[in-house]
């Protein structure tokens, strides 16, 4: 009998032992996923648009059976575009909801902060940004948090030498700078600085708005007066839309440029027929191209009622990278194992699109494409 209850004790220790390495978030019939994105407010539209792509590729999975016998559960809070909201939300994914990683967050302030205070510390990776700053993209050595962070998506950097390269190489040299008083805009604006350096310019005027702002009378009236030949606006859609609005009222018509993050279909849907002729550089394939597998996927997701934007083909790369990670990683899932996997990727192809990763690399990838609005707010490559 003692012999017995030894040997049950044993077996007990080892359950409770086994149990108690279960990773986080992860169950034997489900994998929980956390995202946090503006969902109401001035750019809420951005984060619906994310979250209901990344929500039907899901169902799409779950649908087929899940992943090694596991279904993906999009857990999802509404941040505003507000950094202490963002970082509290991904605190409560973490240490409330229990979820196992997280996916598609958005902003460069936003997401600097929950990478430093937030997801980094706990440990957690997060699996794509609409943020090309480059406080994300900094080695493992230099900023141990960087770690947990893997970027899907081209630098501000890469847009905006592609931006600058595209205005001087058409023999402007009178280029202004609009941005946005955050992470972003300034991200942007030192990447437009750092581009001119290169051909021996400099911006001739610097004007800016403060976020999920609409005061953009100062900017312009410091723009005018510069007479510049082109702007690089570093904003998104409803203050780049009344900056260029009150520009034309001024009977202003420099070519005005603009990054990825501004969403082309917002920006058209904001300023109608006057978004005609306004630069757009994009970081993720044409999404009206069904000849790209990783747009024909996302095209087939949506059904031919859908409507397409570049945040929808964004959200769906980001998404179909964590579901491919999860996949590789096995059925012995962990988030170590998840980024290790994710760290083994090099020259990663999610369908024409590719991205790539090491121990010390969370870059993802360089492409940018550059787009202009045309007639019917039409996007022309």
């Amino acid at each position: 009998m003692k012999i017995y209850r030894q040997v049950l004790l044993f077996c007990l220790i080892g359950w409770i032992s086994f149990v108690g390495a279960a990773e986080v978030g992860v169950t034997d019939t489900s994998v929980a996923i956390g995202m946090t994105s503006p969902f109401t407010g001035p750019n809420g539209a951005y984060g619906t648009d994310m979250r209901d792509v990344i929500s039907a590729y899901f169902r799409q999975i779950n649908d087929a059976g899940g992943i090694n016998g596991r279904k993906l559960e999009l857990i999802a809070l509404d941040d505003g575009y507000e950094t202490d909201r963002a970082v509290a939300n991904t605190k409560a994914l973490i240490n409330d909801k229990k979820v196992f990683a997280m996916v598609a967050s958005y902003g460069s302030s936003p997401t600097t902060a929950a990478m430093n205070d937030a997801f980094g510390p706990a440990k957690v990776p997060l699996i794509g940004t609409i943020s090309g700053a480059d406080s994300i993209r900094q080695s493992a050595k230099d900023n141990p948090n960087n770690r947990y962070m893997f970027n899907v998506r081209a630098s501000y950097a890469n847009e905006t030498e592609a931006i600058v390269n595209q205005l001087v190489g058409l023999g402007l040299k009178n280029i202004a700078v609009f941005y946005q008083n955050d992470g972003f805009g300034k991200s942007g604006l030192e990447g437009v600085i750092t581009a001119l350096k290169k051909h021996n310019q400099a911006p001739i005027a610097v004007a800016t708005v403060e976020r999920n702002s609409l005061d953009v009378a100062p900017a312009v009236q410091t723009i005018i007066k510069a007479n510049p030949q082109a702007v690089v606006m570093v904003t998104l859609y409803k203050p780049t839309a009344e900056f260029a609005r009150q520009m034309r009222k001024a009977n202003q018509h420099p070519q005005l440029m603009t990054l990825s993050p501004v969403g082309a279909d917002l920006l058209v849907k904001e300023l109608g027929d006057d978004a005609r002729g306004i630069g757009i550089s994009q970081v993720m394939p044409y999404p009206w191209n069904d000849t790209i597998p990783l747009v024909r996927d996302y095209q087939k997701l949506l059904g031919k009622q859908g409507k397409f934007s570049y945040y929808g083909v964004e959200a769906f790369a980001m998404a179909k990278l964590l579901a491919d990670a999860i996949r590789i990683s096995g059925k012995d899932l962990s988030r170590e194992k998840l980024i290790h996997t994710l760290e083994g990727l090099q020259n990663y192809d999610l369908g024409g699109y590719r991205v790539s990763y090491s121990a010390n690399d969370r870059l993802g990838s360089r492409f940018v494409d550059l787009t202009v609005i045309g007639n019917g707010g039409r996007v022309l490559r």
